[in-house]
């Protein structure tokens, strides 16, 4: 009884026919999986967590311990599964990255946002829905308002006509429903020959929990020989996107020149500046009363490119001869600096980037505004002046779009700068060969044409969101501007 007792209390021995060829296995270090992770298209962000058995598990070949695709290293602790994956990682050797990048914007008012504080000129594109009742056209729906609790309410799926928008009833914000949406209609167009399954991440740029700007990076991109980047971001998918939604819709190819602009270049008028400086010339002329509405008749048409710049410019300029030259100075104090420029201007010279201003107007006012926001180079229009007063006529190359385009070219040149590395922002017509010169051309609370052209469109309340197309966070821009 003794020597049976002294035999059952000694420690378990592994025997050779109980040990396996893995030593993780054998030793109790390493527990084999007991379910493969689903073939199936993965969500926004590929975390796999699941606590309950496959119902029908695949046979596989014992898992030693080299992870391969057939078996992924799996670790399981306390009943959950996370998946390890590459999907976000460097390309296996042998292939290119092929990400698409697309950030969406809400288009509310975000009363928190850095330099979004309030102007009588600026732009919105802000609305109120009927249901919210609220007053003001510049506000937003608050966080997670919606107009019912009854399901019954909601809609069971996207509206086939234009409708009222969804933010109404899922969050005044970029919803998971919202981002759900994108990566469907996203999912619509044809990879090219041979890619893998489509993948997506997300990142909220500025707040988790409602965020107004998220950045999505889809693999693989759509297949170029079906739709070039240019076509899809004019894709009627796209727009009709936005416009359900409330939101823009940026889409960038993953290239390190998207997140390394050297030089940014800016319209003045409408961009830099919320108003249009020949209009508030023409308005502190009282003699003829009409010539503020003349003046303002020929900008409105030149910008929607039904006039030629140039020749308009030219028109306009003649019906101010006479003012006195001190007009220029008694101007500055009445030029309202759009939200969020000289926070931007200042995170750029942080990062080391140029920037420069080219206007159509006149250059006493446009060489002042660059120096006050720390501008390094300033283009415009030189009138002529004659016994302190304006001759009604313009000295040299009038600034218009292909002046422009060209300035661009020469600044870039003359500081060393590949064109992919250039930003061009405007909202006019006058802006557009810029715009398609450099590497992105932004719209800002631009024109419909303008904006149907340019490679990307903003239409918040602050400048300062032309950082988060670069891939920037809430935090780093505040680090940025602080």
């Amino acid at each position: 009884m003794a020597d049976s007792a002294k035999q059952s209390s000694q420690r378990p021995q592994l025997t050779s026919s109980m040990r396996s060829s893995s030593y993780l296995s054998d030793h109790q270090q390493y527990r084999p999986p007991q379910h493969r992770i689903p073939e199936a298209h993965h969500g926004i962000d590929t975390v796999v967590e699941d606590s309950s058995p496959s119902k029908s598990p695949k046979a596989a070949l014992p898992f030693n311990g080299v992870p391969s695709p057939e078996h992924p290293p799996i670790i399981v602790d306390s009943g959950v599964t996370h998946s390890y994956s590459h999907q976000n990682c460097a390309p296996a050797a042998g292939h290119k990255t092929d990400r698409l990048i697309a950030t969406l914007f809400y288009k509310g008012f975000d009363r928190n946002a850095p330099g979004a504080r309030s102007t009588s000129g600026g732009l919105s594109r802000s609305r109120s829905p009927a249901k919210s009742g609220l007053a003001d056209s510049t506000e937003s729906l608050p966080p997670n308002m919606a107009p019912t609790t009854s399901m019954d309410d909601f809609p069971l799926e996207p509206p086939t006509q234009e409708s009222e928008q969804l933010d109404h009833l899922y969050g005044s914000y970029v919803s998971p429903l919202c981002v759900t949406s994108f990566l469907h209609l996203m999912s619509t167009f044809p990879l090219p020959d041979g890619a893998e399954e489509p993948h997506s991440s997300h990142r909220c740029l500025d707040n988790q929990e409602n965020p107004r700007v998220v950045e999505l990076t889809l693999t693989p991109a759509p297949a170029p020989s079906y739709l070039s980047l240019d076509d899809l971001r004019k894709h009627e998918l796209i727009y009709r996107f936005e416009q359900e939604w409330n939101v823009d819709v940026a889409l960038q190819r993953d290239v390190i020149w998207r997140k390394h602009p050297r030089l940014v270049v800016f319209d003045m008028d409408s961009t830099l500046i919320t108003q249009e400086v020949i209009d508030l010339l023409a308005e502190t002329v009282k003699d003829p009363p009409d010539l503020a509405e003349r003046v303002a008749n020929i900008t409105h048409r030149a910008m929607m490119g039904e006039l030629n710049f140039e020749s308009s410019f030219r028109e306009r300029v003649a019906l101010l001869k006479g003012l006195p030259a001190t007009l220029f100075e008694d101007l500055r104090p009445v030029l309202d600096v759009t939200n969020g420029v000289r926070e931007l201007i200042k995170a750029l010279k942080r990062l080391g980037v140029k920037t420069a201003v080219l206007s159509g107007g006149f250059l006493p006012l446009t060489g002042w505004l660059a120096k006050e926001l720390g501008i390094d180079h300033a283009h415009a229009n030189e009138v002529v002046i004659e016994n302190g007063k304006l001759t009604g006529e313009v000295k040299g190359v009038i600034v218009g779009k292909e002046r422009k385009r060209d300035l661009l070219v020469e600044i870039a040149q003359k500081e060393g700068i590949d064109l992919s590395q250039v930003i061009a922002v405007g909202d006019g017509a006058n802006d557009l060969l810029m715009m398609e010169k450099a590497g992105l051309g932004v719209a800002w609370n631009a024109k419909p044409t303008v904006q149907m052209e340019a490679g990307a469109r903003l239409n918040g309340q602050s400048m300062l969101d032309l950082l988060y197309l670069f891939g920037f966070t809430g935090e780093e821009i505040d680090l940025l501007i602080s």
